[in-house]
């Protein structure tokens, strides 16, 4: 069984979704620091001038140190400045009206981000037809002890996969030598060949059947 592990981002680009295409189980990795400037909260989307600008869920602050991924909350009033903000971009002020669905998964934000973060990824995952079961690492329990490659390791031993497969960012985070003394198989997608803007703007402007295959073109080398 073969496990993907990555942190919940908003709305990520095509290639993200080739960690559901290529594993049989996907692991939310909230139990970890909640990169301020990261894609976690925001992504860009394209504007009414054709210029790419940033699109951001409104979280409260936290401790800049300690808040994990898990421990994200919204601002009260996250609804209404996403629905005033979309309306800055050309594929998402009419949503509503063109692709309701897609308009249902955006603005649905529930009481908890990562809760949304992960209903947006597991939906939109089966739009493209990558149905997986998803897990937060959070509900592991995870000792504290288990830092970055540790980590991945206990969670993919905890959750019983022989092989982890991971974005062609990490190779230099990982040592295969580590993954096979733990009993596991270590690989990593190649680079990809596709569009970068978020998934959210493709499908609306492409179709989920064009950017599914590009996806499954995109996990072999």
């Amino acid at each position: 069984m073969k496990v993907a592990i990555m942190q919940p981002y908003f709305m990520p680009y095509a290639g993200y979704f080739r960690l559901f295409a290529a594993a049989d189980l996907f692991v939310a990795l909230d139990c970890v620091q909640f990169p301020r400037r990261g894609w976690v909260h925001r992504n860009r989307f394209t504007d009414a001038n054709g210029e790419a600008q940033w699109l951001t869920i409104s979280l409260k602050k936290g401790d800049r140190d300690t808040t994990r991924i898990c421990d994200l909350r919204f601002q009260d009033n996250a609804k209404m400045m996403l629905l005033e903000e979309t309306r800055r971009f050309s594929a998402l002020k009419c949503i509503g009206e063109t692709h309701s669905d897609l308009a249902d998964l955006l603005f649905d934000l529930g009481n908890d981000p990562t809760d949304y973060l992960i209903s947006t990824l597991t939906k939109m995952a089966g739009i493209l037809g990558l149905h997986r079961p998803v897990i937060r690492s959070s509900a592991l329990n995870i000792d504290p002890q288990f830092k970055a490659q540790q980590r991945i390791i206990e969670i993919a031993t905890r959750v019983g996969a022989t092989g982890y497969i991971n974005a062609p960012g990490g190779k230099d985070l990982y040592d295969e030598a580590a993954f096979k003394k733990a009993g596991l198989t270590l690989d990593f997608l190649p680079d990809y060949r596709g569009g970068f803007a978020s998934i959210l703007e493709r499908v609306i402007d492409n179709g989920p059947n064009l950017i599914a295959a590009e996806i499954h073109k995109n996990l072999l080398a």
